[in-house]
């Protein structure tokens, strides 16, 4: 049976099943809110559905429940956040101040974090440069998954990364998520809760053939986009938000699933750029006339539309949610 949730209501059950699990209350509060904004959008496998691992690696320790974020500012437009083994998202929150103040006093500037864990959805925190008129570039890696093409040995995670663009009234003209992986693993995981198969082409079984039983792909490895151009692009998330950012390496990372092995101590990496410092107003009319030139095709979107158009729906009609996962959310939040 599904019952219906308005987005306030999904914060606070976010919210609170955090802090049962133990979660500091600023920590919670910014997870809750990620967890939110992954519901209004469409994007069940960073909602709802990731909450019971979220309680679970409070209470196992992979994820910690006193983390204190530091900041330090190595250079002027440089930022360095330890997330000090806790949630990305405070340690996120922690710098954000000091980053963006930097892109626009600078021109350009980069923010990195360490320490941490799963950031959630990568387009939001891009989205958040633009609405702050910045131009957004976010790159986070995640535990192995994805093997070199002839290889057979995960070297790098699904290695998301997101492009966004201010649209010059407070908000985002196009917002480009997408994972070096042909799909994300939380896609995965859930048709595998779901009993449901994935699509050919996704990932490979362990013995490292192609399968469509989202068990065995969870057990094997994911395929990269586009072959070896994917698993290129993986590997320049790879140095940028594990390298460069001093996070453990995507191979060294501990599962984002289960509770095998201590803290991922995995990284993120942002660059924020001033559209006014390099192009000025001639920036915002060329965005608008390349828009225009995607849009005007009949059948053609944005990046991020679709997301627009399930936040538009969603926010108006509520969140559907399965009365099974309700009571796994409400037990995960008591096993402390």
């Amino acid at each position: 049976m599904t019952i219906t949730l308005t987005l306030d209501e999904v914060e606070q059950l976010a919210r609170d099943t955090l802090c049962a699990a133990g979660a500091g209350v600023a920590a919670a509060a910014s997870v809750a809110r990620s967890t939110r904004l992954a519901e209004r959008d469409g994007i069940r496998s960073h909602g709802l559905l990731y909450l019971p691992i979220y309680a679970e690696h409070l209470v196992c320790g992979k994820v910690s429940k006193v983390a204190t974020p530091s900041v330090t500012r190595p250079q002027n437009a440089a930022v360095r956040v330890d997330a000090d083994s806790g949630f990305a998202h405070p340690a996120i929150d922690a710098g954000w101040s000091a980053f963006t103040e930097a892109a626009h006093t600078h021109g350009i500037a980069a923010m990195s974090i360490h320490n941490s864990y799963n950031c959630g959805v990568l387009g939001h925190h891009a989205e958040r440069l633009a609405e702050d008129g910045l131009i957004g570039l976010c790159f986070t890696h995640a535990p192995a998954s994805i093997a070199p093409i002839g290889g057979n040995k995960p070297v790098v995670g699904t290695n998301p990364f997101a492009l966004s663009t201010p649209d010059g009234r407070g908000g985002a003209l196009l917002v480009l998520d997408q994972s070096a992986s042909a799909i994300a693993k939380s896609e995965i995981l859930l048709r595998s809760r779901e009993g449901r198969d994935i699509e050919p082409g996704w990932a490979l079984d362990a013995d490292g053939n192609e399968t469509t039983d989202a068990n065995a792909a969870l057990a094997g490895s994911m395929l990269p986009s586009g072959g070896y151009k994917g698993f290129g692009v993986g590997l320049m998330v790879e140095i940028l938000a594990a390298a460069l950012s001093g996070a453990n390496l995507s191979s060294e990372a501990s599962p984002f699933s289960g509770t095998k092995g201590g803290p991922p101590g995995t990284g993120q990496f942002f660059i924020a750029i001033n559209p006014d410092a390099f192009g000025g107003a001639d920036f915002q009319a060329s965005m608008t006339r390349l828009a225009a030139s995607i849009t005007d095709q009949e059948g053609a979107r944005l990046p991020g539309a679709r997301r627009a158009s399930n936040r538009a729906r969603i926010e108006k009609e509520g969140v559907g949610v399965d009365e099974a996962l309700i009571a796994r959310i409400k037990s995960a939040g008591q096993a402390t």
